[in-house]
């Protein structure tokens, strides 16, 4: 058996990734067939969930598609930062339209997904809430036109 700890400190085994996978591919499986599939019955599948999810190993969602929800733009905007990253990082996420932010190395200090209703909405974002911050220096604004791929099946 293979174990793995996580950053949180919370040590994976070869089912509790079973229970992952198979929760990646289909998260709305029953207890019951992710059991039949891993080898314990449903309240152990039900139990181990429980755990990962309070961990924060794992989250169980509805995932959207903006365009078919009315949001038209869709955006990644790279953002470089003079002073203190995680600060900057904080006020960041506090933006309610920043759905994804990342800390990263390279061309910019951090990347940061978006989703708007509108291309006025867009600018209203990136010059009144994110340009505002004193210790944004610059942005780079990459729109999406069309999403051709996505996943969440990462592997465990």
């Amino acid at each position: 058996m293979t174990e793995r700890k996580g950053t949180n400190g919370v040590t994976l085994d070869d089912v509790s990734r079973s229970i992952i996978a198979e929760l990646q591919v289909n998260g709305r499986r029953s207890y019951a067939a992710i059991g039949k599939t891993v080898g314990l019955s449903e309240a152990a599948v039900r139990q181990r969930v429980q755990k990962l999810t309070d961990a924060g190993v794992i989250q169980i969602v509805a995932v959207t598609d903006p365009l078919e929800l009315g949001f038209a733009r869709q955006a990644m905007i790279g953002i470089s930062v003079n002073g203190d990253i995680v600060a900057v990082a904080e006020k960041l996420a506090g933006i309610p339209e920043i759905d994804y932010l990342v800390i990263t190395t390279g061309r910019f200090d951090m990347l940061a997904e978006i989703v708007c209703e509108s291309d006025d909405d867009l600018l209203e974002l990136i010059t009144s809430k994110i340009r505002s911050i004193p210790e944004v220096t610059t942005t780079e604004t990459f729109v999406y036109l069309r999403l051709r791929k996505q996943t969440y099946a990462w592997g465990v």
